[in-house]
Formats: C-alpha cells, structure tokens, sequence
C-alpha cells in the first residue's frame, strides 16, 4: 500500500472527527437522561481513533483496485454523514435530527460493507466493527430521544 495514499485517507478521517472538537458533547448532554448502557466518555477518542484507522486503511486498499467507485462513493458517503452528526446532535441539539442522519450514516456503512467485501472480502469484514459501533450509537441516539420524549409527557 502506499503510505500517502494512506496518509489522505485518515486526514480525511481526521476533518470529520474535527467536528467533535468544534461541537463538543457540553453540560447539556451531561443533563440528559440517558440508559445505563452508556459508554464513559473516555471510551469515545478510543473508539474512533480505531475505527478511523481501520477506515482510512480500508479506503486507501480500496483506491488501488479495479471497480472501486461504488465502494468509494460509499466511503465517502458514511464520511460526510459521520462528519455531520456531531453538528446536528451536539451543536444543534437535534435529538431527533441527529437520529436521522445517524440512521442514513447505518445504510450507508452498511452499503461500504456490500461494496468492500466485493472488492476484497477482507475489507468488507474490516468494517463490520463500525456497524456495530454506529448501531450501537443508533440504538444510544433512540433511546435518549424517547426519553426526552417521555419526560417531556
């Protein structure tokens, strides 16, 4: 592989995690009522980090093969839909808003994945921990919204 390909790829990754930066989590989450299940705050940078290691190595492969615009223009897709949720659930305060775009972000990682794996089934399989990371956020978003919901009765 090469590096600079590499390189691109998680600078890539790096704008979409600067949103977390820019639109940090704040008081007003800290007062939300949220399940029990919620990971610490700690665990978040971790998770990312990985997942966007894994991303970038996943899109740089990728760029290097025959018949990769579907799985890149999905790449790209689940970048920017990544990028945006931390602008619409945290800067915004969307609960509802952030449920949605978290929700297209899900189809299309899990659309990366149909598309990678066919290319190379290794890196199909690569991104599967992401679904399970953005379903579990799915899940997390869902469950604060119908708290806020029912609390709000």
């Amino acid at each position: 592989m090469i590096w600079i390909v590499f390189a691109v790829f998680f600078a890539a990754c790096c704008a979409a995690a600067a949103t977390g930066a820019l639109f940090p989590p704040g008081d007003w989450y800290e007062a939300l009522e949220k399940p029990s299940w919620t990971p610490p705050n700690w665990l978040f940078p971790i998770a990312w980090t990985v997942l966007y290691l894994i991303l970038a190595f996943v899109a740089a492969r990728a760029s290097l093969l025959p018949g990769n615009a579907l799985a890149m223009a999905f790449w790209a897709l689940q970048l920017g839909l990544n990028a945006l949720w931390t602008p619409v659930f945290f800067g915004l305060r969307n609960i509802g808003g952030g449920l949605v775009v978290v929700l297209a972000l899900w189809v299309a990682v899990l659309g990366a994945i149909v598309n990678f794996y066919a290319l190379e089934p290794l890196l199909g399989l690569l991104l599967v921990p992401y679904l399970i990371w953005v379903s579990y956020a799915t899940a997390l978003n869902a469950d604060i919204l119908r708290r806020l919901g029912s609390s709000a009765a």
